[in-house]
């Protein structure tokens, strides 16, 4: 007797609404600002990942990560620099994305 089953498909961590558009506002003044040129989006079955980039072709400038297992624990959004570091992590996304606005505000000659 062929049994045929399914293969187990875990659930996929997104980032909703809410968070797309907080993050796509950040990243909408970046690229008017110049410093930002294109984006990804990864949605893996532990976490969410929004990889900014300065060209397509390069590894990403940033990475915005949310892992909701670490929500009661360190925070479940992080932003990671290009060498693998962690800027900020916390449990409110604006209050983690401010590391990035940072490069927005230059000093005026």
């Amino acid at each position: 007797m062929n049994i045929q089953t399914q293969p187990y498909r875990a659930e996929t961590v997104a980032f909703d609404r809410r968070e797309l558009g907080v993050i796509l506002g950040l990243y909408g003044r970046m690229v008017a600002a110049g410093e930002w040129r294109d984006y990804g989006i990864s949605h893996l079955s532990d976490m969410a990942v929004f990889s900014v980039f300065r060209r397509s072709a390069e590894q990403p400038l940033y990475r915005i990560e949310k892992r909701p297992r670490l929500a009661r624990l360190q925070g479940q959004y992080a932003v990671i620099g290009m060498d693998g570091r962690i800027l900020k992590r916390g449990h409110d996304l604006k209050t983690v994305l401010r590391v990035l606005e940072r490069k927005l505000i230059r000093a005026v000659d």
